[in-house]
């Protein structure tokens, strides 16, 4: 694994919260069908240089450039939100939010 790749993050176009790290300057058209169909035109967020011990919000630098070097992409996508599903799911209260 590389100590420093300059990586670039796009966000979908179609599903919210989810971000795709790429090498800069990597083509577009060769990531997986599948996943370009998915995700939508790419909306570029931010280009920084990635190193292993680089914190993120939801992973860290190692993961990302793991990711990068087996597949070529590190694919970001939203956390689950448990309490949507439970507040949907349970009878309210009376008298309660």
């Amino acid at each position: 694994m590389t100590e420093k790749t300059f990586v670039s993050v796009f966000r979908s176009s179609k599903k919210p919260d989810t971000y795709i790290y790429i090498r800069r300057g990597q083509a577009w058209d060769d990531l997986p069908d599948s996943l370009r169909g998915i995700f939508g035109q790419p909306i570029h967020a931010m280009d920084l240089i990635m190193t292993p011990e680089r914190k993120l919000a939801r992973t860290s630098g190692k993961q990302v450039l793991e990711a990068i070097a087996d597949k070529d992409f590190f694919l970001q996508m939203p956390e689950e939100s448990s309490g949507y599903v439970v507040d949907f799911r349970r009878k309210p209260e009376p008298g309660g939010e």
